[in-house]
């Protein structure tokens, strides 16, 4: 049987892949490091776990509506006008099976063939597949790394045209870290108002960020760009929840409407016991995302400094979120091979350290190491790295 055109185009989730090998190895008895996976390595807390089994325990298994039980949302809608300044009614917030599926949802429901969407880059793997998959065109504006990996406001001028519907806008990012202040979105957000492009603010890892600077939601900067965003985000990383699939999506009514509609037809609803889950990360006192981003703040001075010890590897040191993005083609080049690629797939059968290359971020002289690893493993991943660059530096 011969497959939808819509798939043959696709190309693998390069993270999911390289965790996906790291584990394999590790089962097979070698001893790797896995630097890939995008989540934390912590538990869920413990008051999110009893309040799932409390869920259960009172019956709460049944379907629930399309969009999230009433209570959650109405948790998200505090958290937005405590976090971010925001007020949205229930109407303006769907809960969704992960934020990775409120960006597929939304796509689908706001694109048509040849619609383009204009995507930084680096940029996190889905977001061009998903666009593909909604029949729309990614077109890709290179943030260079002098710039810290920001797309500017002359930038996306440029890249406009009639078929532009949306720009992808991602602070704290994924695979770099990079985050936008207050100016740089102003900028960016009168493009976006004097064209009509929907803004689609991914904030994932707004809970952690390592410097003074505050995350600021390009939505929060006047009532104007509030109505024209589309604000994505979750409970996976700042509660440890990735595989407990609670995201959520924020926006107008309409949009909001039209997404929980197909959600109706494709997932009924997100799981009814993530859902209590996530209502408690929410309404219980605790500073877990504070914990998590302590830990994470000294995992990465520690860790930028050992990996900017390596011959050949530069990197600019991120604000928030749990990777580190260094540009390694120097250290290939002396290393004697012809790319990134090459050089990622020895150090894994050398050395039995996993990362992931840039190339499937777009990024093709980078890789992305995650440090939400003990600091014991991200030391001996630095040692490895180090030994492999400087043994294939002497041969």
């Amino acid at each position: 049987m011969e497959l939808a055109q819509r798939v043959k185009t696709l190309s693998p989730s390069s993270t999911l892949a390289i965790t996906a090998k790291a584990k394999e190895l590790k089962q097979q008895g070698h001893d790797v490091i896995g630097l890939g996976a995008g989540e934390p390595d912590f538990n869920t807390p413990d008051y999110i776990l009893e309040a799932a089994k409390e869920a259960m325990d009172h019956g709460l298994t049944k379907y629930t509506p399309s969009g999230g039980i009433v209570d959650l949302k109405k948790a998200i809608a505090a958290k937005f006008s405590k976090d971010n300044g925001l007020d949205y009614t229930n109407d303006q917030i769907i809960v969704t099976t992960g934020a990775k599926h409120a960006l597929y949802t939304l796509f689908q429901v706001i694109l048509n063939k040849g619609d383009e969407v204009i995507v930084p880059s680096p940029y996190w793997v889905s977001y061009p597949e998903q666009i593909k998959l909604a029949e729309g065109n990614p077109v890709f504006v290179h943030a260079s790394e002098q710039n810290h990996f920001k797309l500017t406001a002359e930038e996306l001028e440029q890249a406009i045209t009639d078929k532009t519907k949306a720009v992808i806008i991602n602070s704290p990012s994924n695979p770099t870290g990079m985050m936008y202040n207050k100016e740089e979105l102003e900028e960016i957000g009168k493009v976006c108002l004097k064209h009509n492009i929907l803004i689609i603010s991914d904030e994932i890892y707004e809970k952690l960020i390592y410097t003074a600077n505050p995350h600021i939601s390009i939505a929060s900067l006047s009532e104007q760009l509030k109505e024209q965003t589309v604000i994505i985000n979750g409970v996976s990383k700042s509660h440890a929840m990735t595989g407990w699939r609670i995201g959520y999506a924020a926006g107008s009514k309409e949009i909001i409407k039209a997404m929980t509609n197909l959600a109706s037809h494709s997932t009924s609803n997100p799981t009814s016991i993530a859902q209590y889950a996530a209502l408690a990360a929410y309404v219980t006192e605790g500073d877990t995302s504070e914990k998590f981003k302590q830990v994470f703040a000294e995992r990465l001075d520690a860790f930028y400094d050992l990996i900017t010890d390596i011959p050949g590897v530069s990197c600019v040191k991120p604000e928030g979120a749990f990777y580190l993005f260094p540009n390694v083609i120097e250290a290939v080049k002396n290393n004697g091979f012809s790319n990134v690629d090459e050089w990622v797939s020895a150090l894994l059968e050398e050395e039995k350290i996993a990362l992931v290359p840039g190339s499937g971020f777009g990024s093709p002289e980078n890789v992305r190491l995650s440090y939400a690893l003990s600091m014991d493993e991200l030391t001996e991943a630095a040692k490895r790295m180090k030994r492999f660059v400087e043994n294939h530096q002497s041969k």
